[in-house]
């Protein structure tokens, strides 16, 4: 890849002014535009004196692409779809899908639909923060060092020869500094995977490696203190002890109303749960969405004020789950001391060490007339982190380079379901719908990431059969890819139940966690992996 130029579009006082420069400063008497390139990397600075309106920052390389290319953009967030494609392939969007079921459902609030060009050519791809251009085992890699004043969009055109970065500003008010920090290296995929998080200086990753119980697929909403215990007993009798039990979605009475957990499921509320759990020899976790709050809730009932609103003055809603679910303005003094609140009460009052928190993509769902999105995901990442205290942080629904060295755990793929990949009707819905295959597909191509962003989490493996409509090939799949490529493992079985068939199943994914992955290819009907476990190195096939 070779660097080319940098664009800068804005206006100021409602007159258009564009400039392209191959490097150095341009300037005029209120705006500078600085372009640096030192080594791998590309620095970028606008500097406006007084108020412009941005309308595109970006950085074009050339590159010649090759048939036999693979290409890897990442997607907007943990669950979008990001697999390697074809230099041919085009990106499909929600177009296909009729206006008044994108509203009905809120589709396009789940990805970056509102904001991104999916109208494009074959060969015209693009995804977020960072991507790579394969030929065999010779990566060129491309991302972003500071997510954290704009998310990096990524757009390769595979017929014109281009790779281009821009900046998601469209609209921001700017008044001082907004910079722009591109990185890209060529080499084997360990080496240049090591150089991009290096130059991010991210912080010492503190976790580790953890095996666990999550309530999810076994019980989905269905849980209550009860079945809390008939899980703990279950798991003692487990071949391998577990780290960790989560307590998934279903345990508070509306979603957003974190402080009141359902009182029929759990009438002495969560602190004796986590206690007994804790008590049992695991540590305890807890689901919650702290940006999302279901349209019954008794926060929006209580505090519509605290309630995103868009620029006709309407809720935005973040999703169609659990019926429609409105999103919190972060950005209000007001929501930040409640979420101060609660997660000050399940850490430090109930005692929860372990926060599964997600749909945080929904944070920075809109982005403000002085404030990015990345800008926004940015402060709130920081946020959670700082009032998260002691507790692990497994994040869920993210956009990746937000989590960047701010979480200890994330999801690197969308939930899986009990069957392989659902009826065709829902295959046609967005990037990120719930697919056992795509979970692991996201497992297989954002591998890189774990032990360098956070420890990856893949989400759960199942390997009894009652539990699910896989075939026995399939669970085995699912078990070892998670194995091989995640940092964090997580169960809803009940491993005392195992057949013996399982239970080698089960030994000899934990086994696998041990390997180091080499390669991986992709087709639409199979997977292939290859690790090194020792001093032997091994190739396994899938069906996909």
């Amino acid at each position: 890849m070779e660097f080319k130029y940098v664009r800068l579009r804005y206006t100021e006082n409602g007159e258009e002014f564009s400039f392209t420069i191959p490097g150095g400063t341009v300037q005029t008497e209120n705006v500078s535009l600085k372009v640096t390139q030192k080594g791998n990397c590309i620095s970028v600075r606008v500097r406006a004196e007084d108020e412009i309106v941005m309308q595109e920052l970006s950085a074009v390389y050339e590159h010649l692409f090759n048939e036999s290319d693979r290409i890897f953009l990442n997607g907007y967030q943990s669950w979008t779809e990001s697999t390697e494609h074809r230099v041919s392939e085009k990106m499909r969007g929600l177009r296909h899908i009729p206006a008044q079921l994108r509203s009905k459902y809120a589709l396009t609030q789940y990805g970056d639909y509102n904001f991104a060009d999916y109208d494009t050519e074959a060969g015209v791809l693009h995804g977020w923060t960072y991507g790579y251009i394969r030929d065999y085992t010779q990566f060129r890699l491309f991302g972003s060092l500071n997510e954290q004043t704009g998310f990096t969009c990524w757009q390769t055109d595979t017929v014109h020869g281009t790779v281009t970065a821009g900046k998601d500003c469209a609209g921001l008010h700017l008044t001082g500094d907004l910079r722009m920090e591109l990185f890209t290296d060529e080499g084997a995929e360990q080496d240049v995977f090591d150089a991009y998080f290096d130059a991010q200086h991210l912080p010492p990753r503190k976790a580790e490696p953890i095996f666990g119980f999550n309530s999810r697929y076994r019980r989905f909403q269905n849980i209550s203190a009860n079945t809390v215990t008939a899980d703990l007993d279950a798991l003692s009798e487990q071949e391998y002890k577990a780290d960790a039990f989560q307590i998934d979605d279903g345990w508070q009475d509306r979603v957003g109303d974190w402080l009141t957990p359902d009182p029929e499921k759990f009438p002495d509320g969560m602190q004796p749960v986590c206690a007994q759990i804790r008590d049992a020899g695991y540590l305890p976790g807890i689901w919650l969405a702290p940006f999302a709050c279901e349209e019954q809730s008794e926060i929006v009932r209580m505090h519509a004020d605290w309630l995103l609103k868009d620029e006709n003055g309407d809720y935005v809603r973040g999703g169609s789950d659990w019926g429609g679910f409105y999103v919190l303005d972060f950005c209000l003094p007001e929501v930040q001391e409640h979420l101060r609140q609660v997660l000050d009460t399940i850490v430090n009052r109930w005692g929860f060490g372990l926060l599964k928190l997600d749909f945080l993509y929904a944070a920075c769902i809109l982005p403000r007339a002085d404030k990015t999105r990345g800008q926004i995901m940015a402060e709130a990442m920081k946020f959670l982190r700082e009032n998260a205290g002691d507790a692990w942080i497994i994040a869920g629904a993210v956009p990746l380079g937000a989590a960047f060295g701010n979480v200890d755990y994330c999801r690197i793929g969308c939930d899986i379901t009990l069957d392989w990949d659902d009826k065709l009707p829902m295959r046609l819905l967005h990037r990120e719908r719930a697919s056992t295959r795509h979970a692991l597909l996201n497992a297989v191509f954002r591998r890189q990431l774990n032990g360098r962003a956070f420890l990856n989490d893949t989400d759960a493996f199942i390997l009894s059969p009652d539990s699910s409509a896989m075939t026995t090939p399939q669970r085995q799949c699912l078990a070892e890819i998670s194995a091989l490529t995640g940092g964090i493992l997580f169960t809803s079985d009940n491993g005392a139940d195992y057949t013996e068939n399982q239970r080698k199943m089960f030994r000899r994914m934990m086994r696998m966690q041990q390997a180091e992955v080499l390669s991986a290819e992709a087709s639409d009907d199979s997977l292939r992996i290859s690790f090194r476990f020792g001093e032997k190195e091994y190739t396994m096939h899938y069906a996909l």
